[in-house]
């Protein structure tokens, strides 16, 4: 008899053990708790995305979709539109403020040492790729630490890195044209114009005046740049009107100089809609 029993508890053992395995998982509750004063401006501000993006949730590159496809890196390319020179200590700079200036938005994505509601990412190296001008003898070095194009021009006569590399031409992720090939594809460019006032952002990149840039190296934030950065990855303009509560923010042009709380909990909002696309 004991012998019968022992066998009998190993066969219940099997089947709960395989019941358990074919049991629906429950996920996990969903992280979002924005301030409560920020809950109604919040969506608001969805519910206005929704209502007037022509292709919100169908749009496939968002700085999102570009830094999963990297798996946690985002490629750039310096396009230079002027004739100002350029010595490897100020390409170095530019460098250092890019990535200072981009990893401004990655922060606000991590909380406590983690990625907040399954941002999968604590840090998000920025490398630069290239430098496009329209004449080689403006960039005064000879080490090989970027591609260098010349003479490839886009419809408005503006230098361009190699169309082959960009993921804005390339969005299926193809670059077997690009002569670096994909490690040396860039996903954004940092267009860089002389004389330009303002700025201009999307998944293409961002463009600001090239003196603003440049004299706004040591500052410890270039707020035309991080906004241009909050369109890449979606964010809205608020031109025409203001979320309840809410004055000054980035994303309200001329209003704030950083990225605020209010800019915050709009960026993770954005995540919050999408990250079901990437498997989170």
């Amino acid at each position: 008899m004991g012998k019968y029993l022992a066998r009998l508890v190993t066969l219940l053992a099997v089947l709960v053990a395989a019941a358990g395995a074919f049991a629906p998982r429950t996920e996990a509750a969903e992280e979002w708790d924005p301030p409560a004063e920020l809950v109604q401006p919040l969506d608001e501000v969805w519910k206005h995305v929704e209502s007037t993006y022509p292709d919100l949730y169908g749009f496939r590159n968002y700085g999102w979709d570009q830094i999963m496809a990297n798996k946690g890196s985002v490629n750039y390319c310096v396009r230079w539109e002027s004739d100002a020179p350029v010595s490897a200590a100020l390409r170095d700079r530019i460098h250092g403020a890019l990535k200072k200036q981009f990893g401004k938005w990655m922060a606000a994505m991590v909380e406590g040492g983690t990625g907040h509601n399954a941002w999968p990412y604590t840090e998000v190296p920025v490398n630069i790729v290239g430098w496009a001008v329209k004449d080689r003898s403006t960039l005064q070095w000879s080490d090989n630490s970027v591609d260098i194009y010349t003479g490839i021009l886009d419809e408005g006569g503006a230098p361009q890195c190699a169309p082959g590399c960009g993921r804005f031409f390339h969005q299926d992720g193809d670059y077997s044209q690009c002569p670096g090939g994909p490690a040396r594809h860039y996903d954004q460019s940092l267009w860089l114009t002389k004389g330009f006032q303002g700025g201009a952002g999307g998944d293409w990149g961002q463009r600001v005046g090239q003196e603003y840039f440049t004299g706004a190296l040591d500052q410890e934030n270039i707020h035309v740049y991080l906004h241009e950065v909050g369109h890449t990855f979606g964010l809205d303009d608020f031109y025409d009107w203001t979320p309840t509560g809410q004055c000054c923010f980035l994303m309200k042009a001329g209003s704030a100089g950083q990225i605020t709380e209010f800019d915050k909990w709009m960026f993770r909002d954005f995540w919050r809609h999408l990250k079901s696309r990437y498997g989170y």
